[in-house]
């Protein structure tokens, strides 16, 4: 394995490029689609996982573009930070069809994939953005919170156990959830500030 980080996560994604036992993959071939490592600044103390990319994603290969990848924007200037301050990524790595919810076998193929993301970037905190990464995080972190509802958990500072040591989760609401409930809105910036105080 190579020794620095940027190296390192080339050897990631070209595994993911690769992953031919994926039930997405043929999906990602017949459309021309991409996988969706993730981007962002490889030394970030911030990550965000999401689900899985949806369309505009997979067909530019990058995570959170479009109109949620813009209020995700928004969010962070909040906070003062950039995209290029923290890392993105999701889950599930290639876009399931129809945006249906990913299947337990395609987020157990994935899985060793964002594990090792993590153990590079080693950030402070890891925003999940979506009920979905929450459930996820949560169990992978061995959080006491997990099976919570996000109604009940985001903006929260949660506490999880990573291979280098612990590591705060953030439960936030999914930005894409701002199109159809307005409301949501001042509570994701809200959240936001659980961020930017959890930085330290």
């Amino acid at each position: 394995m190579p020794d620095d980080k940027a190296a390192r996560m080339k050897h990631i994604e070209e595994r993911l490029n690769q992953l031919e036992g994926s039930p997405l993959y043929d999906y990602r071939r017949e459309n021309g689609y991409h996988a969706v490592i993730g981007d962002g600044s490889l030394d970030a103390k911030v990550m965000f996982v999401g689900e899985a990319p949806g369309e505009n994603e997979a067909k530019q290969g990058r995570p959170f573009v479009g109109a949620a990848g813009r209020i995700l924007g928004e969010l962070l200037e909040g906070i003062g930070l950039k995209r290029e301050d923290v890392y993105i990524t999701n889950v599930v790595k290639d876009r399931p069809p129809g945006n249906r919810d990913p299947r337990p076998e395609e987020i157990a193929l994935y899985t060793p994939l964002l594990v090792e993301q993590i153990e590079l970037i080693r950030p402070v905190v890891i925003g999940a953005l979506g009920r979905f990464s929450m459930d996820f995080l949560l169990d992978l972190f061995d959080a006491p919170e997990r099976g919570g509802k996000i109604s009940d958990l985001h903006g929260k500072a949660l506490t999880g156990t990573a291979s280098y040591g612990p590591v705060t989760i953030v439960p936030l609401y999914h930005p894409a959830a701002a199109f159809y409930r307005r409301e949501l809105r001042e509570e994701m910036t809200r959240d936001f500030e659980t961020i930017h105080r959890a930085i330290g």
